[in-house]
């Protein structure tokens, strides 16, 4: 094997780059199961459908005398969606926040020519918005420079011009 390049294999035999690899279709899968599921979950069909999941469970109440079962039931399903259901809607919102703060960057830095490519970028991969952030951190690096130069140079010709009345 060349020098410098790694294929070492773990315990379980699986080389670096097949679990860099299954570790990507991971988190895309989840990524894409975790956007569907929460539009699906937000939906009045969604809530209807929960609704009428509590009114049945209530009208067999009766029929299982309110026994303890019967509340087990109700309350074991909801803390196993609730539990659930917490990191889909956390995924959803990281991901959402993180594109909506690249879209106010692209706004701020060109109110006046802003790129149609940030439109939809909430339906980027992770890495690819990562890509965007790095690129706006140097954007922003950039202008801080300029600025700091530009700020420089204009309280010193303000201390050197005419004072006007």
């Amino acid at each position: 094997m060349p020098r410098g390049k790694s294929n070492s294999k773990n315990s379980s035999g699986s080389t670096t780059a097949e679990i860099g690899a299954r570790s990507s279709i991971l988190g895309d899968a989840f990524q894409l199961f975790a956007t569907h599921a929460s539009f699906v979950v937000g939906t009045k069909w969604a809530f209807l459908s929960a609704t009428l999941l509590i009114i049945l469970w209530a009208l067999v109440g009766p029929r299982f005398h309110y026994s303890d079962t019967w509340q087990l039931v109700i309350n074991t399903a909801t803390t196993i969606i609730t539990f659930l259901m917490v990191f889909l809607i956390q995924n959803t919102q990281n991901r959402d926040a993180r594109a909506i703060h690249l879209k106010l960057d692209e706004v701020i830095r060109s109110i006046d020519m802003a790129h149609n490519e940030m439109i939809d970028i909430e339906h980027l991969s992770d890495e690819e918005l990562e890509k965007l952030a790095h690129k706006f951190e140097k954007i922003r690096r950039e202008c801080e420079s300029r600025s700091s130069r530009t700020k420089s140079h204009g309280v010193a010709e303000a201390d050197q011009a005419p004072a006007k009345m």
